[in-house]
């Protein structure tokens, strides 16, 4: 792990979590899934609690992307032409991704957060794109649970070897662990029914 990131949690401990999480959810490019990587890590060390490092990710993630999505709903196409390009997010980008939500509609917003680069332009993007505020909220605030408890528990469970988890991380090999975790969510649900 960063010898930076073992810094920044020693001296502001569950603040430095929080922080990086909302911020990048805010739509600021910032390390937060590293952070909540690390803080899982963390925890399994004794550093942190596990049971305040998840929720504490959960509500980041959730107000992060609820402020983005305020900021896109009210400032609208014009605010992010003139503001993106200080966060990355340029015209072009914010067509491809518009595209993505109106084509995929509330799963956008569930599936973007675990993948890196949309997931900083997510809800800004929701938001300029009009979509309902409470179809935003339920499949956000879903997707906020899922990441956070994924990627909190792979820093717990694999974080002695957190180069190679960020990296696979990096790379999009988190969307599989995610179809496995809801194929098997759905074949649980739909066990229990029968």
């Amino acid at each position: 792990m960063p010898q930076w990131l073992v810094e920044l949690f020693a001296r502001y401990g569950y603040f430095a979590l929080f922080a990086g999480v909302f911020l990048e959810n805010l739509g600021i490019p910032v390390p937060g899934e590293t952070a909540l990587l690390a803080a899982g890590f963390l925890a399994r060390q004794g550093v942190l609690r596990l049971a305040i490092v998840l929720p504490c990710a959960m509500i980041a993630a959730s107000l992060g992307d609820n402020f983005g999505y305020w900021i896109g709903r009210r400032g609208g196409r014009a605010f992010i032409a003139r503001y993106g390009k200080y966060v990355g997010l340029t015209e072009k980008r914010l067509v491809s991704v518009e595209t993505y939500f109106r084509e995929h509609g509330p799963r956008a917003v569930f599936f973007a957060r675990f993948i890196s680069g949309i997931r900083v332009m997510a809800a800004l993007a929701a938001g300029v794109s009009r979509m309902p505020w409470r179809q935003f909220l339920i499949y956000n605030s879903a997707g906020a649970v899922v990441w956070s408890t994924t990627i909190g528990l792979l820093g717990y469970f694999f974080g002695h070897s957190f180069p190679l988890i960020e990296r696979w991380i990096g790379r999009t090999g988190l969307i599989v662990l995610v179809v496995v975790f809801v194929a098997f969510f759905l074949a649980w649900r739909h066990r229990r029914r029968a």
